[in-house]
């Protein structure tokens, strides 16, 4: 209509490369429809409640613009669809994309006014081929018809730059936003909608999609290094290759590192070293069109995995800013990450001679040490985590989280992304990429090597506890319901106590372990394995089967982000708009006996063997 471009120049010095992946969203329907243009924030699921309950806006028939930020785009295409929307464009706003300050590549490390972030949007809760679910994806395998398969999105959708959207949502008519939270930093009204105003009130938007479904082959590539005493337990190192367009960031800096992991270990074996136990080295393929390498080789696996894998390490992006360490893990790794930082050198400057566990502490502290994230999703550990109960970790270097309010790293996913941005912006010297492999490195040596499983259950026991708070709080919301229906989280609370109880017991009975009793090493080391194992619903979470951990699983709104006690989260989402509150109610109810009988038969797995 405005005669948008809708390209993205390669970046300085890239201007010969022919080969730049086009903006698309994998797996996106093709179709060119036509339609009044909504803006709807960021597209999350309040956004759209916003509209509808308060604002009286029907999205039905409409193409739905949404900036990126906050949560998965593929949750975003997802509401727009249930919201009745009939295409989606996304955009990067200046304010979620682009620090203050700082100037667009190549002179800056910001997102160009024409830059576009590309993604999936499969919403295949559990990832991995859709064609496939469950199963691995060989020659042999049956594959759904697209029109049965799970997860593909039905309605086009297109991401563009801010420059081109700005066009667009500067002649939006209809009401102002809400409020201010719906504003970004383009020199828009960032009116609602539906359609335009003014002189252009009569036009409409029309989406051409022309992108395509394939099946093809992808390849990971798995090298192993056997154990000497314990070769069948697994300690797995892996992270993706593939990447959108030239990928410097994600996935070239944690990449990098798995490489030079692999060499150091190779190094260690020619000096005549081996691991207690195996380790496998993984590079995977198709991870950015939905986690599809390290999916279908876990299900093809799956057997071996559920009897022998000890845990995984993830390692994509190596970085995502430059202030400090993040880890994310399950609680039986805090206590092994915590060490381990002690002993590698902290990178940040001022920081020289310290330790990089100190300097993490000092810039994102929790209580009296630093803060350890909760596995979300989006990203190769899912399925190891989530799916099969494998204790997972993930590590890289990341911003001030409390600061700075952009998007991780703004020119993600955009063909500004190089190795170039990396090297004069983000880590000159690649000494946070040196710390990260460290950390990454070390929790695979650690847990190869070390005799009894470096993994506490303690910590486990007291995440449990703070998990259990989150959802009394919630239910204090609805003390009338609570009451009414009956809710009690006594058994939760009780089944808690009875882990915590456990874990400290099972920590004593460790302390006085005979380590020259091989069996009996082996015995408890089993226990350590299984007890993330323990954790694992056969059925699946309600509405998403895939997820089977009681206790952590993406959010259902936001596939990037994990909570806790996922299915009691999700049944007290919106419970009080519910149309049949009883019904509702009973869900919570149900949820809370389940987690309450996962948690109290994982405790029954540490006690001492009658």
């Amino acid at each position: 209509i405005f005669n948008t471009s809708l390209s993205e120049p390669p970046p300085p010095g890239y201007e010969d490369i022919e080969d730049v992946v086009p903006p698309y969203s994998a797996f996106s329907a093709q179709g060119t429809p036509e339609g009044d243009l909504m803006y709807v924030n960021y597209g999350r699921i309040e956004d759209f409640f916003k509209l509808e309950r308060e604002m009286g806006i029907n999205c039905s028939g409409k193409i739905v613009i949404a900036r990126y930020g906050k949560i998965f785009r593929g949750n975003k295409v997802k509401n727009a669809k249930v919201a009745g929307a009939k295409g989606v464009i996304l955009y990067s706003d200046p304010a979620d994309s682009c620090a203050p300050g700082v100037n667009p590549y190549p002179d800056g490390w910001n997102l160009p006014e024409g830059g576009v972030q590309r993604g999936n949007v499969l919403n295949l809760n559990g990832a991995g081929d859709p064609l496939t679910p469950g199963y691995p994806a060989k020659e042999y395998a049956y594959r759904y018809d697209e029109a049965e398969a799970t997860g593909l999105p039905n309605i086009p959708v297109h991401p563009i730059g801010y420059r081109d959207a700005e066009k667009l949502l500067n002649e939006m008519g209809g009401p102002a936003p809400p409020d201010d939270s719906w504003k970004g930093n383009l020199s828009v009204p960032y009116n609602i909608g539906p359609g335009f105003g003014g002189s252009f009130s009569e036009r409409k938007v029309q989406m051409h999609i022309h992108s395509f479904n394939k099946v093809t082959r992808i390849y990971n590539v798995i090298g192993t290094l056997r154990g000497a005493i314990e070769p069948d337990r697994y300690v797995i190192l892996g992270g993706h290759r593939d990447s959108w367009v030239f990928g410097g960031i994600d996935p070239q800096s944690g990449d990098a590192g798995v490489h030079e992991i692999v060499r150091s270990f190779g190094k260690l074996k020619r000096n005549g070293w081996r691991p207690r136990r195996t380790v496998i080295f993984a590079s995977w393929d198709a991870e950015e069109f939905g986690l599809l390498g390290s999916t279908e080789w876990a299900e093809e696996n799956v057997k071996l995995l559920q009897e022998r894998a000890v845990a995984y390490i993830n390692a994509d992006s190596s970085v995502e800013g430059n202030y400090t360490l993040r880890v994310d893990c399950t609680p039986l790794m805090y206590s092994l990450v915590y060490n381990l930082t002690k002993e590698i050198p902290s990178p940040d400057e001022g920081f020289e001679g310290r330790s990089l566990y100190e300097s993490w502490l000092k810039k994102n502290p929790w209580k009296d040490v630093p803060w350890i994230n909760k596995l979300g999703s989006g990203n190769d550990f899912e399925v190891f985590f989530q799916r099969l109960g494998i204790a997972s970790g993930r590590a890289r270097y990341t911003k001030n989280w409390k600061v700075d309010k952009f998007s991780s790293y703004p020119v993600y996913h955009s063909v500004y992304e190089t190795y170039e941005i990396v090297k004069r912006f983000y880590d000159p010297t690649f000494k946070n990429h040196q710390a990260v492999a460290q950390v990454r490195g070390g929790m695979v040596f650690e847990l190869a090597d070390s005799l009894v499983l470096p993994f506490d259950c303690r910590d486990y026991a007291e995440a449990l506890k703070s998990y259990a708070r989150v959802i009394y709080n919630m239910t204090q919301k609805y003390p009338t319901e609570v009451t009414a229906y009956g809710i009690s989280l006594d058994p939760l609370l009780s089944a808690v106590t009875n882990f915590s109880e456990a874990a400290i017991d099972f920590h004593r009975r460790l302390q006085q372990l005979d380590t020259r009793n091989l069996l009996a090493v082996r015995s408890r080391n089993d226990q350590l394995m299984f007890l993330e194992r323990a954790f694992i619903d056969p059925l699946g979470l309600p509405g998403t089967p895939f997820y089977r951990h009681i206790i952590f699983a993406p959010n259902r709104h936001n596939k990037y982000a994990g909570v806790s006690f996922p299915g009691i989260y999700d049944a007290l989402f919106d419970i009080g708009s519910q149309a049949d509150q009883r019904k509702a109610w009973e869900e919570v109810k149900r949820q809370v006996s389940i987690a309450a009988y996962t948690v109290q038969a994982a405790a029954g797995t540490l006690r001492e063997p009658s």
